[in-house]
């Protein structure tokens, strides 16, 4: 059965980003109440000036704090008295290898994107049990059963998200909360656009990554139809569980895919450049936003 969309309180954080903004404007378009969370207030105000249908609200805040959370949340319940389907979507990536970056920047990306999630689903359990029919649908990420070298916390904070969902899903199964997670492969968001300029892993680009439009999709069939799991490109997915089996082959099945992935990497590069997102300087490359 088609899930119905009327009314129903929706809380998305990172609702700035790609996949956060492509969510609530389709969402709000079926007939939903958007709730947005983001630390870009500017951005979240626009969108939610932006979306159609009435009882939109924005929060800008650092999920990190957890007081301004359970301020947030707090008006949340004083505004809607429940929350019907909670997304925890936000996260953070950076290229910064793992031999030289800082001791705070590993413990913030790991907050941002395993820690705070989490904190956020506990504290809104309450406001969860007050719906009808209670959903929590988390973003996670292919990287969250495959690794990338360049990106060692976004791996193990997705590593970590997924093994939690799952656990989770399980025990809340029985307690009138569905639960699950999508996982997608590399989507073209400004999020991919500055891993792309900066030496992110080139195997993400072993084919073109996918549209914001795919992953909408697989959180509507979520919806439609909940299971613990679901991957807007089943091929993908079913590649990289094939390869985790055998994790000790990786050194020699990673080369293989390289030099498809470097050539991937540059098509869209380029193709960045043509839309008008980024701009090559010799041999370094900016975002246009950053200009």
């Amino acid at each position: 059965m088609a899930f119905d969309f009327s009314n129903k309180v929706i809380v998305i954080t990172g609702a700035a980003g790609g996949i956060g903004s492509h969510l609530a404007t389709d969402f709000a378009t079926r007939g939903a109440c958007i709730v947005a969370l983001d630390l870009n207030e500017s951005k979240i105000k626009t969108l939610i000036n932006d979306l159609p249908g009435a009882g939109h609200s924005y929060f800008a805040l650092d999920l990190t704090l957890r007081d301004s959370l359970d301020d947030v949340l707090a008006k949340i319940n004083e505004k809607y008295g429940h929350i019907d389907v909670l997304i925890p979507n936000a996260a953070i990536t950076t290229t910064d290898r793992f031999d030289v970056r800082t001791v705070e920047s590993i413990e913030r990306e790991l907050d941002i994107n395993l820690v705070s999630p989490l904190v956020l689903m506990r504290k809104a359990i309450p406001l969860l049990h007050k719906s009808s029919d209670p959903r929590i649908i988390t973003t996670v990420s292919l990287g969250g059963i495959f690794p990338l070298g360049e990106t060692p916390m976004y791996t193990a904070s997705k590593f970590g998200l997924r093994g939690a969902i799952l656990s989770i899903a399980m025990d809340m199964a029985d307690k009138g909360i569905k639960v699950g997670a999508i996982l997608p492969s590399a989507t073209d968001t400004p999020m991919l656009h500055r891993e792309a300029i900066e030496g992110g892993n080139t195997l993400q680009f072993l084919d073109p990554p996918q549209k914001t439009s795919d992953v909408v999709k697989s959180f509507i069939k979520m919806l439609d139809k909940p299971t613990f799991e679901r991957y807007p490109k089943p091929s993908e997915s079913w590649l990289v569980r094939a390869a985790m089996i055998s994790p000790n082959l990786m050194p020699k099945l990673m080369p293989l895919f390289r030099g498809r992935g470097d050539k991937g990497h540059k098509k869209y590069l380029a193709d960045l450049e043509k839309r008008g997102l980024a701009r090559r300087e010799g041999d370094t490359w900016h975002l246009t936003e950053d200009d």
